[in-house]
């Protein structure tokens, strides 16, 4: 089949790109789709994850004016989905433009929405004010009118469906982006955060449970591995906690398992995630995870006990009395690390990519 995927980016190194880079690539060179990648003022020449060279990728330059911006979005997509002619459209885009895309533009083929974060991502406080409750209800109805019209609405946990009201819902978790053969081994005394500095996040949270962990365990680090970000800097807890010897700071890298394989414990302190594509590296690695269970993902992947520890979302005690079971529990650690290892085999990219190609069938024929 064609398939035309719509993202606002793809070069840069966040979730959803990697996420996209590992299954366009695979739909393409395993399983013989055709593949053609829409972005939106994009640099293809500086792309951080690789997608496979048999992808087909199309940029819309935009003007930043919002009537120019939104005129040249719908005349550009109209005209790519003319050239192209595909089978299906799988729209990328967490903004409420790709939500009320069929809406706007008219749906002459199957499409599909992929819904990569949360709901909450429209709450960027832990105290929102009247205003921000009242834009994001708004923004919420605006959401549903929209995704109401796609022929599949896909989340990734079963968690993700409680937050939707809608009649086209579908699961499919995210891939495994690797799987290596060798496991961590508790290589050093390292517990690793991977993720974007942001509110959603949670650093903050993560350095309130350090402050009780780092000084009871001084010869542990804590490296989290991420885009800084100057609106949400954790440099100045660090400071005032007097976490400087045992607190570094990573910017993203490619080689992320490298990373996870010279590690002892994973963390993950996210306020709300749409997934946890982390855990499930993590675990692949061999990793034990501790996260705060949060909407949503986290649960679907972490039994707690089994693979990796839940704590109550927020509960930043819990959650260093948690780290810190793991630091001095060595068979407790090496026990669920095993374990993790095991369980994320049901994310592999092989089994992912069945579920989307029998969707694609499913909805060809239906259309």
């Amino acid at each position: 089949m064609k398939l035309l995927y719509l993202t606002n980016q793809i070069s840069g190194p966040g979730g959803l790109e990697r996420v996209l880079s590992i299954k366009a690539s695979y739909l393409c060179d395993q399983l013989g789709h055709e593949v053609h990648i829409i972005t939106l003022n994009d640099k293809h020449d500086s792309i951080f994850f690789k997608f496979s060279p048999n992808i087909k990728l199309h940029n819309i330059h935009l003007k930043s004016s919002p009537i120019a911006y939104a005129h040249g979005y719908l005349q550009g997509i109209r005209k790519i989905i003319a050239e192209v002619n595909p089978d299906i459209i799988l729209v990328c885009d967490d903004g409420l433009k790709g939500m009320l895309l069929p809406r706007l533009m008219g749906k002459t083929k199957p499409m599909v929405y992929e819904r990569h974060v949360s709901k909450n991502i429209a709450v960027q406080s832990d105290s929102p004010s009247l205003l921000q409750k009242i834009k994001a209800k708004i923004q919420y109805t605006l959401m549903a009118w929209g995704g109401s019209k796609y022929d599949a609405f896909v989340v990734l946990t079963k968690g993700n469906l409680n937050e939707w009201k809608l009649q086209n819902l579908r699961v499919i978790p995210n891939p495994l982006s690797f799987a290596p053969g060798e496991s961590s081994h508790d290589r050093e005394k390292v517990v690793i955060a991977v993720g974007k500095h942001s509110f959603q996040k949670g650093y903050d949270l993560l350095m309130e449970a350090w402050k009780i962990v780092g000084p009871k365990h001084p010869d542990w680090k804590l490296e989290i591995y991420g885009k800084s970000n100057p609106n949400f800097s954790i440099e100045p807890l660090i400071e005032k906690y007097g976490l400087q010897s045992s607190v570094h700071l990573f910017g993203p890298t490619k080689e992320i398992d490298s990373k996870f394989l010279r590690s002892s414990i994973h963390v993950l302190s996210s306020r709300y995630e749409g997934f946890g594509m982390v855990i499930t590296e993590a675990m692949a690695c061999g990793l034990p995870s501790i996260s705060f269970d949060c909407p949503y993902g986290p649960s679907d992947i972490i039994t707690d006990g089994h693979n990796g520890l839940l704590v109550e979302n927020g509960k930043t005690e819990d959650m260093a009395n948690s780290i810190s079971k793991l630091i001095e529990d060595d068979a407790l650690r090496k026990r669920l690390g095993h374990n993790a290892k095991i369980s994320v085999n049901r994310y592999k990219i092989r089994e992912m990519g069945k579920v989307w190609h029998d969707l694609f069938l499913e909805l060809a024929n239906r259309h």
